[in-house]
């Protein structure tokens, strides 16, 4: 595995989107990658779901055994909103070009081909050419009523061949599963982007082990948003009611492979955190541990992803 520079310098968006406005959203999506290039980055990720946003709280009404006729307004409106890969993302293609720079954007996805929503992620290269496009394999919980499992073998782990070494991502709760994690280790991965909607102190505790693990830059990157960004005129408004003011109040931060904060979490506003990485620490950790290479035991322990 080689890292050819040694140094990256990284950009990650705690945003707040415009929810449910897709045109808008991507607007400020592009603004940002704009700010970042400026700013010397070489790579800004941006959370889960962030076009047109993470619904939190919502249930589209949905309860077991039955659905509300009248929040499926709500539910229609997501869907129109969503992002069509082939045809929405242009604008953001564009700016990673005409700033060089690699962009991982988190959105919810609609598949033209058939009427289901996914949880994506998709990376851009520095010439704005599409790399990476990552779908949710398992949705969490309540999460089943709006998106589907990924059954596309090549969404499944991609991973983007970049300077700094090998990047790919795994969106929020898909990081709990120990396979998922393993199969993006078996693919040597030194930028390890993990989008999310978690501010739970919990969940740092997580992203400081997978960097532990696979001896990794683990780029942790949340929304932050509050009650009162939902729109006014949503049909499910009772459910919006009930959600505490910060809704989802961010933690964003960037672990070295030591699983030592780089960069600081920050909570309860909007940020663009940046951090200067020595690469040279993936290799120098894993000096001692190779989740999957010298301290792995293949002939008694296998993993086999259907890719």
């Amino acid at each position: 595995m080689r890292i050819l520079e040694p140094t990256l310098r990284a950009a990650i968006a705690q945003s707040s989107p415009v929810m449910f406005n897709k045109e808008a959203t991507l607007k400020k999506v592009v603004s940002q990658i704009e700010e970042a290039g400026r700013n010397g980055a070489a790579l800004i990720v941006f959370p889960e779901s962030l076009v047109p946003c993470y619904p939190y709280g919502l249930t589209f009404g949905f309860t077991v055994g039955s659905r509300s006729e009248a929040e499926r307004a709500d539910w229609q409106r997501y869907y129109e909103q969503s992002v069509v890969v082939s045809r929405d993302l242009a604008p953001v293609a564009a700016a990673a070009k005409a700033f060089g720079i690699y962009v991982s954007l988190g959105i919810t996805e609609r598949d033209e081909t058939t009427y289901s929503l996914y949880c994506s992620n998709v990376i851009f290269e520095p010439d704005g050419t599409l790399a990476a496009h990552h779908r949710k394999i398992k949705p969490t919980g309540a999460e089943r009523y709006i998106w589907a499992d990924s059954h596309q073998p090549s969404t499944y782990f991609p991973i983007v061949q970049t300077p700094w070494g090998p990047m790919g991502s795994l969106i929020c709760w898909e990081n709990y599963m120990p396979l998922a994690r393993t199969a993006l280790y078996q693919k040597g991965v030194s930028l390890y982007l993990a989008p999310n909607t978690n501010d739970n102190p919990e969940w740092q505790d997580t992203i400081k082990h997978i960097a532990i693990e696979g001896h990794c830059y683990v780029f942790n990157v949340d929304q932050y948003f509050t009650k009162d960004m939902y729109p006014t005129d949503l049909v499910e408004t009772g459910a919006v009611d009930k959600l505490n003011a910060a809704t989802c109040r961010g933690g964003s931060c960037i672990i070295d492979p030591c699983g030592h904060y780089v960069t600081e979490p920050v909570w309860d506003k909007e940020a663009i955190i940046y951090a200067d990485l020595d690469m040279n620490q993936v290799t120098l950790r894993h000096m001692e541990f190779d989740a999957a290479g010298h301290y792995s035991r293949p002939d008694i322990l296998e993993l086999i992803v259907h890719e």
